[in-house]
């Protein structure tokens, strides 16, 4: 099982675990702070309202009838009650010396989307808003839950979504982009494939590998057509990208790998195993050489306190028309039996 990706530099916890402390009288523990951000300014003036809810609260509300918006002041996003998915993702482009958006409101995700298969949320939404992170928990039918978990911050690691199962099954969730974004694969990325980089390398050539250097692999990239700094990257834990064969272009490389290769320009499709992770980093996050996540489903904490040893490398902008994937939909995939 591959673990694509990296998972944000905050704490994140089991969402079982959460909601079974949301339904005690304690309620559920905050988020850790941050392991290492990039940076806190980006998180300055951040904090989040949502349903109802600022400043700081911890504990249980009851599920709304319809979408409701999670508003902060770098980022806002809906969320659909009945199954956690997540529509109109943006960053609202207000100022902050991190900025990636270039002052722009800039819309990443149209939809986050889970199939929970027959299963379906129940209970109240554990709920807690403190400094610039939420976290909301739903449980369900069948021993389903689902944890979303953001942070209300110009740029770095912004969100995750985290699915558990009482069957220990996967759960497939769908991405699509907003109409004013598209995956692409990272050129210079491209341009080092192979190439060992970070503080502890000795050869490009060789590195040896270790946690401070790292091997460069082909990039998959979110970007659009007019912020020269806006980045995003997928970012997964315990979770597989289901290959979608109608689309490409299907990119090879000398060391064998097919990270970008049947991958559409504006939908991702996930399966995620039962307490993994689907997330999203952003700015020099999302084009920084780093190491895996661990194949980890409870209790997990990143581990990636690198303190700007490993290599940023950017990306072209404008993307180049050559490295965008397309097409941009597929129905391909939707329907491909679970992965193992």
């Amino acid at each position: 099982m591959s673990a694509l990706g990296r998972q944000p530099r905050w704490k994140f916890r089991s969402a079982a675990a959460a909601v079974a402390l949301a339904a005690s009288a304690a309620g559920f523990a905050g988020l850790a702070g941050p392991a290492q951000a990039a940076s806190s300014k980006g998180c300055v003036g951040g904090g989040f309202r949502v349903l109802g809810q600022a400043g700081e609260f911890d504990g249980t509300v009851a599920a709304p009838g319809s979408r409701f918006v999670v508003q902060g002041t770098f980022v806002r996003f809906e969320v659909d009650p009945a199954n956690f998915a997540i529509h109109n993702y943006a960053f609202t482009g207000a100022p902050n010396e991190l900025d990636i958006t270039g002052g722009r409101y800039t819309p990443v995700f149209a939809s986050k989307v889970p199939d929970h298969r027959g299963l379906a949320l129940t209970s109240s939404i554990a709920l807690e808003v403190k400094d610039e992170e939420v976290t909301l928990a739903r449980t369900g039918t069948g021993g389903l839950s689902m944890s979303i978990q953001a942070k209300d911050c110009a740029t770095g690691g912004l969100f995750q979504m985290e699915p558990e199962r009482g069957d220990g099954n996967r759960t497939r969730i769908v991405h699509r982009l907003a109409n004013e974004a598209f995956y692409f694969d990272n050129a210079n990325f491209r341009a080092r494939l192979g190439d060992f980089v970070g503080s502890a390398c000795t050869s490009v050539q060789t590195g040896p590998p270790s946690q401070f250097c790292v091997q460069v692999r082909p990039r998959v990239n979110i970007g659009n057509s007019v912020s020269a700094k806006f980045a995003v990257r997928d970012s997964a834990q315990v979770a597989d990208r289901v290959p979608q064969p109608a689309c490409g272009p299907d990119f090879t490389n000398t060391l064998g790998l097919n990270e970008t290769g049947n991958h559409c320009g504006a939908m991702s499709i996930w399966d995620v195993a039962s307490g993994g992770r689907m997330g999203m980093v952003t700015g020099e996050d999302a084009v920084e050489v780093a190491n895996s996540p661990s194949d980890c489903i409870q209790d997990c904490q990143a581990q990636n306190q690198v303190r700007g040893r490993l290599a940023v490398l950017g990306f072209p902008f404008p993307v180049p028309d050559g490295s965008r994937l397309a097409p941009r939909t597929s129905t391909d995939g939707l329907t491909a039996p679970l992965m193992p």
